[in-house]
């Protein structure tokens, strides 16, 4: 086993190289050839350009309710493409070398810093620093995007983690549907009492083992309500040999070991899949993307089962925490209609327009102040996932290096978890091979 980690991490930090390639042409940050954003006007220019804009498929029915409240109001017309997640990097690798990305560029926030670092946005900070209520918005967006003291990129769709239960199977195994872990030993309890019930396809929790996007996702908030880290401050060294990470991964081993403790095909999960399992009513608790809920919230009014919402718990009770995802968005270096691409960004930041077309339709506001003012009649689980924001202990990292250590394929993350919870962990050495990335190494 030992022999077979080593070959594996050695061919995660090849596979995490190789996918750095796509963006090298930017020329590592430079801003040369960059478009000129000097000149625009504080609310942009609405004028009937037509404005290009690409976003990932994750997050596509709340990009197109953004894109078709904008057209509707405005002479300018955004032309959104909805790309599929696994797709993403190399169509904007491929697209930057042929200096043809669209106008508007909104990806995952934790790959924002590599992006912004090789220089394929638009300096903005004039723009941004001249926003009236700048200290409303989702911090950790804007910072995905700064590199040096330079600003290239705004919230456009928050995306949260929480955890969730199906009611209907806690009730069946005897626990309070009202009633979701507020701790890890909870969580674990409460799905090995589903577990315990041996339906037919129905397991206690669901985790996807492949995908390093979902991982860090569900298991880095329990890290950080216990006041733990995951990575340094600069992020090129990961902190995850510590007691909260090992207790959160002894969990879910505990779970892989057990009968019907995590669904099939938890190992081999890549995301494509991740969220199917709770929706189709076969989990009976599990970190979940606040996103996602929207269509179980729908579902439940043609008789779907009803879905409970709880802030994700750390080791102790007490203290919670998110994983404040989502996408940014800022102007590339290619666009030519940067007054255009800055009216529909600053619209967007609009307390009003926040409400409009977040609040209005249950989804998550980047406006801190629209979080806490405009959802008082909304569902009070909407409000619970609101309140993960504003309670100030999400965070959202860090790191030019974050999708090759982490999100990537095979990435040495992704192995760190494989090795917990269905092999043998070295959690000291697995850390080690994530640090090499991050740091380069």
């Amino acid at each position: 086993m030992m022999a077979f980690n080593k070959i594996t991490r050695a061919l995660a930090g090849i596979a995490a190289a190789a996918m750095l390639i796509p963006l090298a042409a930017c020329g590592g940050g430079s801003s040369t050839g960059a478009a000129d954003t000097s000149d625009i006007p504080a609310k942009g220019t609405d004028d009937g350009t037509t404005i290009t804009m690409w976003t990932r498929s994750p997050l596509e029915r709340q990009a197109k309710g953004v894109v078709e409240a904008y057209n509707k109001s405005h002479k300018n017309q955004v032309k959104l493409e909805i790309i599929p997640n696994d797709d993403m990097e190399g169509k904007v690798g491929g697209a930057t070398q042929t200096d043809s990305l669209p106008d508007i560029l909104a990806g995952d926030v934790v790959r924002i810093p590599y992006w912004a670092s090789e220089g394929i946005f638009a300096d903005i900070t004039k723009q941004i620093d001249g926003l009236d209520n700048l200290k409303d918005l989702q911090q950790g967006h804007i910072e995905a995007g700064t590199v040096d003291g330079a600003k290239h990129t705004l919230p456009f769709i928050t995306d949260v983690s929480v955890m969730v239960w199906n009611k209907a199977l806690y009730k069946e195994a005897g626990l309070d549907p009202e009633q979701g872990p507020k701790s890890i030993a909870d969580f674990t309890e409460q799905a090995k009492k589903v577990a315990a019930l041996n339906k037919d396809g129905v397991a206690g929790s669901y985790l996807a083992g492949q995908s390093g996007g979902a991982l860090v996702f569900d298991l880095f908030p329990s890290v950080w309500a216990d006041g733990e880290s995951v990575m340094n401050d600069d992020g090129t060294a990961a902190t995850l040999n510590n007691s909260s990470m090992k207790a959160v991964l002894d969990a879910y081993k505990e779970l892989a070991n057990t009968k019907n403790g995590l669904g099939a095909g938890s190992k081999e999960e890549t995301g494509a899949t991740w969220t199917a399992p709770f929706a189709n009513g076969k989990i009976g608790v599990m970190p979940y993307p606040n996103t996602s809920l929207n269509d179980i919230f729908d579902a439940e009014k043609s008789g779907g089962f009803e879905v409970g919402v709880t802030p994700i718990p750390g080791t102790k009770e007490g203290k919670t925490s998110t994983f404040l995802g989502g996408d940014a968005m800022g102007i590339s270096k290619d666009s030519k209609h940067v007054a255009q691409a800055w009216n529909f960004l600053y619209w967007l930041m609009q307390s009003d327009t926040q409400k409009e077309v977040f609040a209005d339709n249950g989804y998550t506001a980047s406006n801190i102040e629209t979080l806490k003012t405009a959802y008082k009649d909304a569902d009070p689980r909407i409000q619970t996932i609101n309140s993960t924001i504003i309670d100030g202990n999400g965070q959202t990292p860090k790191s030019a290096a974050f999708n090759e250590g982490f999100n990537a394929a095979g990435s040495p993350w992704q192995l760190l978890v494989q090795n917990a919870v269905w092999g043998k962990s070295d959690l000291k050495a697995d850390n080690q091979a994530v640090t090499d990335v991050l740091a380069g190494n």
